[in-house]
């Protein structure tokens, strides 16, 4: 028989256990999957018919499915960081002032502040196994290689495998750069006036006009030897050092290879599951899909109705299902709280120089990414939990992404940080139909740092209203998108700017096609007022903040660079397991 110190040391043991096995259980788990550039008219739930969707189908019939859900802004970067915190991103210093909205290399200095509160933190502290894997694009360092300042791990996640910066068409050889305009701007403009010089000067000297020195002439062909090699400096090193793979702070490929690039992920993800079924965790697979470059495994590639896309939206459909199906797997899709959405919606301007749409569908909506017409922010937004969540509702209430960071906090049981503005509401009152109403009476819409418009959605009315500041000049005229610049801009020449207010009624024209007048609307004047006095205070409630996004922290710095060897800028290694089998 065991002394009587040693039973009571057993008992507690147990006790200990049971108690921990018990919090665990009342403890949901969260998988949280992003798309990149989804537009909402892509999912067949969402009504495509030819576009073969049926894992992101099966999760809304699952669970609910949200029509009016909203980006906090239509780019990349400041929409994750607005998902993240759940605030604008011009709380955090995460808005642009200039035309460049996002992140265009590993080695700036700008990036989410370490200030900031992530879910993963909250749920970190909870006790939750925290993971991102797939794309973060949310900065990596500050003042030195190694300080990894903005780095997933430097905002609670455990676990990062995934591309620190983003996918895009420098990536994937042959697939054309997001350079182009600038590639013009500042080589092929300056090397076609030296050309015109050099032949000016020539001309002159053959009539005896007059006679410059061959110094002249050297210095020309210099500059253009320098702007040359310049360029083709860019191009070769470019890709090495921006298209790279990291587990946790390690670089594991550079440059990244998009072969089974999707089925290692997912491979990473799973077993990020299986290893972790025992206790909550926090899953976010942020995938690369369907921002450009396009790409799919062989298993995919050339099986759609739409070509290149239409393939990657299909593989990332083929990962959404594995995730499921490990969930069920495991006996945790009871316990466990599945959203899927995308950062922002379809960028319509993506077609090559051959005419291929590499942009998806926001169905009936105006504009697409970088514009908040509709089109820009009302993105895809499905969340399921079983015997928590009536599976197969549509809730039509204004929903935002910034929605999920005190959601998840709640269910998790942490209080949320009194310290600052949380600008994101709870939405499981409003998913297990407790209320039938949004708690977002005003949502602000952002272009880059530039209030852009206001959403309003009355106490005791169906009436939803948009008023717009200003909106972007489409073209060439008539398109649907800016199709000259490839993104829409934010402000100057490329805006025009409204005095009255552009006003829509959302509930009424989702398409934006009806603006209202003090004819057609009684009310005209009284919303509008209403809607500007909104703004006012909400613009009281900002801080100055560093500007992340300033031209100073998104260029490129050198002492920044990541690099996995020691050779220069050659950057080439490749320490990737293709099973993927490496998360806690």
């Amino acid at each position: 028989m065991l002394p009587t110190r040693d039973m009571m040391t057993l008992l507690l043991l147990l006790l200990f256990l049971c108690e921990t096995q018990s919090w665990a259980a009342s403890k949901p788990n969260f998988v949280l999957l992003m798309a990149d550039d989804l537009g909402i008219g892509d999912p067949g739930c969402y009504g495509n018919k030819t576009l073969r969707t049926p894992n992101i189908d099966r999760l809304a019939r699952g669970g609910v499915k949200l029509t009016q859900h909203l980006a906090a802004s239509p780019l990349c970067t400041p929409s994750r960081a607005a998902f993240m915190t759940g605030r604008y991103p011009v709380r955090s210093g995460m808005a642009s002032q200039s035309q460049v909205g996002v992140f265009l290399f590993s080695a700036s200095s700008g990036g989410l502040p370490p200030s900031e509160i992530t879910f993963a933190k909250l749920l970190k502290d909870q006790g939750y196994s925290t993971a991102l894997i797939g794309k973060w694009h949310l900065g990596i360092s500050c003042h030195d290689p190694g300080d990894f300042c903005h780095h997933p791990t430097s905002h609670g996640f455990d676990y990062f495998h995934g591309l620190p910066l983003t996918n895009m068409r420098d990536c994937k050889l042959g697939e054309g750069s997001v350079f182009t305009a600038a590639f013009r701007l500042l080589v092929l403009l300056p090397m076609q006036l030296i050309a015109l010089a050099l032949l000016t000067l020539v001309v002159l000297k053959w009539l005896g006009l007059f006679r410059a020195p061959p110094c002249a002439f050297l210095f020309l062909f210099l500059l253009a030897t320098l702007l040359l090699g310049l360029l083709l400096g860019f191009l070769h090193y470019f890709r090495p050092l921006n298209c790279f793979l990291m587990r946790n702070r390690d670089i594991t490929q550079q440059p990244m290879s998009y072969d089974n690039l999707t089925q290692r992920l997912t491979a990473d993800a799973a077993h990020f599951l299986r290893r972790n079924a025992e206790t909550p965790f926090l899953l976010v697979l942020s995938f690369l899909h369907m921002h450009t470059a396009l790409f799919s495994s062989k298993d995919f590639a050339g099986k759609s109705q739409h070509g290149s896309y239409g393939d990657a939206a299909e593989e990332m459909d083929w990962s959404v299902g594995q995730i499921l199906d490990v969930l069920d797997e495991l006996k945790l899709a009871n316990n466990t709280l599945v959203y899927f959405s995308s950062d922002q919606g379809a960028h319509v301007e993506e077609v090559t120089v051959k005419g291929e749409v590499q942009g998806g569908s926001n169905g009936i909506y105006k504009g697409g990414k970088a514009n908040n017409w509709e089109g820009g922010i009302r993105v895809p937004g499905i969340v399921r939990w079983p015997g928590v969540i009536q599976a197969g509702l549509e809730i039509d209430e204004p929903t935002s992404n910034m929605d999920i960071f005190p959601t998840v906090a709640k269910l998790a049981g942490s209080p949320l940080p009194q310290d600052r503005v949380i600008d994101g509401r709870d939405l499981m009152p409003l998913l297990q139909m407790r209320t039938q109403r949004s708690e977002h009476e005003f949502l602000f819409h952002y272009c880059n740092s530039y209030l852009n418009a206001v959403r309003w959605h009355p106490p005791n009315s169906t009436s939803i209203w948009k008023a717009f500041f200003f909106t972007p000049k489409f073209s060439p005229e008539g398109a649907n998108g800016c199709f000259d610049t490839h993104v829409c801009f934010c402000y100057g020449q490329y805006v025009t700017y409204h005095d009255p207010p552009l006003l829509f009624e959302i509930s009424r024209d989702p398409r934006e096609r009806n603006p209202l007048t003090p004819t057609s609307e009684p009310r005209f004047w009284e919303i509008l007022e209403a809607m500007q006095e909104a703004a006012a205070r909400h613009a009281r409630t900002l801080q100055d903040v560093p500007n992340q996004l300033s031209l100073g922290n998104l260029m490129w710095k050198p002492w920044l660079q990541l690099c996995c060897s020691s050779l220069g800028l050659s950057c080439q290694c490749d320490r990737e397991d293709q099973d993927g089998r490496h998360s806690p």
